[in-house]
């Protein structure tokens, strides 16, 4: 039975589809309009290298397919140096939008202080047709204009994909035109909620983990700790922050290989959650980054999946069965399957002992062996926003949340020292709550 949408008020949610969007590069065809001899600067870049020894280099791929460049130019300090060329502006953009590309990027030369050619080339590309226009000065009114470039491609890109996600959420909710329809919003990358019509493509990168970040810091200072670490793991990966009395946010970014300048809560990911597979490589035991995901999900789940983090636990009697549903196998019938797991493991044992000339191990001694690397993992990555920018971690709280926090919280603060950990009673579900806690924002 449904919930009649008159009993609802406001509907707060985040998403991943902008950032799926952005790792499989399945974002809407994209133009790119710019200053005339500027074609290449966004590939160009800043012309970092971050492997300074790599022989063979791998450019990231950029976002938009083509690039238009328009006669124009303004000085530094508002001077026309070269005059807008509007035949020509009008002729390439509609070149563009006859090859059936619907969004477009502007982005000009000072653009961000001087708006007069970028704004009167957005009116050209509206009356052509363009469904999405991004224009730099106003995704991101900052000087630099190749970071400012970028972030007005990846909102190009990004923005129509997200908008017809909205509009289907916002159809099933009955939200729109319906003062009896609850108020729908979106968590942003800052960590502020925002209208749903007012949710951009630049703001959506961290939309789903940003809430965990507002829930950990919220109900840790409700519980009066001031200084917390926030631990996230879930069944793919583990999103780690840090909280002194105040959120960190970076505003320069690079995800999936693209640069981005647009407020963000700072969270480090590191690919070690619940459904990570194990693996052993002849010489050494390898946690992840591949998961098994929710299905065929870990081998206990008695859907032929490969052994993972979760069956460790299992194998260690850490996760009972009996304390479990009986919401497992082909028919959702039946309980988690320790004996599978445990014949799993003897028989990874026997064939590590055959790689490397040994007595085959207790299936525990491995299943311990591979959940001490995934608590190095996870540990290391909470170091690299803490330890190695100059915090003291031992004076912090770890608050714990996520599908798989609970199992691993007290091991991983035994590695790093920490002698306080906050679970609280919504830990599974954190993230959704501190979207519900979050405040509306722009940044």
């Amino acid at each position: 039975e449904s919930i009649p949408p008159a009993s609802i008020q406001n509907v707060k949610m985040g998403t991943t589809v902008a950032t799926n969007a952005l790792l499989e590069r399945k974002g809407d065809r994209t133009v790119l309009a710019i200053t005339q001899g500027f074609g290449d600067a966004l590939r160009i870049g800043y012309q970092n290298r971050p492997f300074l020894f790599a022989r063979h280099i791998v450019l990231p791929e950029m976002l938009y397919e083509t690039v238009v460049e328009i006669p124009e130019r303004v000085g530094a300090h508002g001077d026309i140096v070269v005059a807008l060329d509007e035949s020509v502006a009008r002729r390439k953009l509609q070149a563009a939008f006859d090859d059936g590309i619907r969004s477009v990027a502007i982005a000009f030369a000072h653009g961000y202080r001087y708006h007069a050619h970028e704004e009167r080339v957005a009116e050209i590309a509206e009356d052509i047709g363009f469904s999405q226009i991004s224009v730099s000065h106003r995704v991101s009114p900052l000087m630099k204009l190749v970071s400012r470039g970028d972030t007005a491609v990846v909102d190009a890109y990004l923005s129509p994909l997200l908008r017809r996600y909205v509009d289907q959420v916002a159809d099933d909710l009955n939200a729109e035109g319906n003062s009896a329809g609850p108020r729908l919003m979106f968590m942003q990358s800052n960590g502020g909620l925002t209208d749903a019509r007012m949710f951009q493509g630049k703001d959506a990168i961290l939309s789903g983990p940003a809430g965990g970040v507002v829930g950990m810091a919220r109900t840790a200072v409700m519980a009066g700790f001031d200084k917390v670490i926030g631990f996230d793991m879930g069944g793919t990966s583990t999103d780690v922050s840090h909280f002194d009395g105040e959120y960190e946010r970076r505003f320069e970014t690079v995800v999936a290989g693209v640069r981005l300048r647009a407020p963000m809560m700072h969270i480090h990911t590191v690919a070690a959650g619940g459904g990570s597979i194990l693996h052993f490589d002849g010489a050494r035991y390898r946690v992840g980054p591949d998961s098994a995901g929710a299905d065929p999900g870990p081998a206990s789940y008695r859907r032929g999946g490969p052994l993972t983090v979760t069956d460790c636990n299992v194998c260690l009697g850490k996760l009972r069965p009996e304390h479990f549903p009986a919401v497992f196998g082909p028919g959702a019938d039946q309980p988690l399957d320790a004996e599978v797991v445990r014949q799993k493991f003897e028989s990874l044992a026997r064939e590590i002992a055959d790689a490397t000339g040994t007595t085959p191990s207790p299936p525990e001694a491995v299943a311990e062996g591979f959940l001490r690397i995934a608590i190095e993992n996870m540990t290391n990555a909470i170091k690299k926003i803490s330890v190695e920018r100059g915090y003291d971690v031992t004076e912090y709280t770890l608050n714990s949340f996520g599908g798989a926090g609970g199992q691993h919280a007290c091991l991983v603060a035994d590695s790093l020292g920490m002698e306080k950990i906050l679970l609280h009673p919504l830990a599974g579900v954190l993230s959704a709550y501190g979207m519900g806690l979050a405040d509306v924002r722009s940044i």
